[in-house]
């Protein structure tokens, strides 16, 4: 009867293991990183002291869209990016909005934009040098395709500050990656979380 019950016991704690395991896989293959985003140009010829186009309403930016995961496409929503005079969003100072898209997997996409800028607000937030610290924050939401179906929405909102120099164009050479405004959640801990309680309730349930 000891070598049954013995038996009965490592049969139970292999089939939890094997359950623990499918549940880990299961999570790995369906887990989902968002796009990476970023601004790789900004110019604002209003503040282009070379040229004295003060006057000028352009705002020009290029948005660049990475898609970091391996097996799964990424369906956009309308990309809407806002541009503001000072970090603190005092006033904006243009917005434009980007068609969505879809994008394979781990592809990249650059989407140029031409709008009209607030010349006003342009000059005034610029210093004596003629430069400034321009704000730009771009909201969308996505759907990750997994083999022939796609996920719920996930909404991004990302922002980063970007300096321009008095040519109005944006100083940093390779772009200004965007940042979510987001607050983390610890997905990690809560998926551990939810399989150990599986696990614990599977063995309990043998018991």
């Amino acid at each position: 009867m000891a070598d049954s019950g013995g038996g009965c016991c490592r049969c139970c704690c292999s089939f939890i293991f094997t359950l623990g395991l499918t549940a880990l896989f299961m999570w790995l293959s369906l887990r989902t990183s968002n796009p990476k985003c970023s601004i790789q140009y900004l110019y604002l010829p209003s503040l282009n002291r070379t040229l004295n186009l003060s006057t000028d309403p352009t705002l020009n930016f290029t948005l660049k869209l990475d898609n970091p995961n391996k097996d799964k496409g990424i369906r956009y929503d309308p990309l809407n990016v806002t541009v503001y005079d000072f970090s603190n969003r005092s006033h904006v100072l243009g917005s434009g909005v980007i068609q969505g898209f879809y994008q394979g997997h781990k592809k990249k996409a650059t989407k140029p934009y031409q709008g009209t800028a607030n010349t006003t607000v342009a000059l005034r937030a610029v210093s004596d040098n003629g430069t400034g610290v321009f704000r730009v924050d771009m909201s969308t939401a996505v759907k990750f395709k997994i083999v022939f179906w796609y996920t719920k929405k996930h909404k991004i909102r990302v922002g980063a500050d970007v300096v321009v120099n008095a040519s109005g164009v944006n100083v940093a050479p390779k772009g200004i990656r965007l940042k979510s405004m987001a607050p983390k959640m610890g997905s990690c801990c809560l998926v551990v979380g939810a399989l150990v309680n599986f696990l614990v309730f599977t063995l309990l349930s043998f018991w």
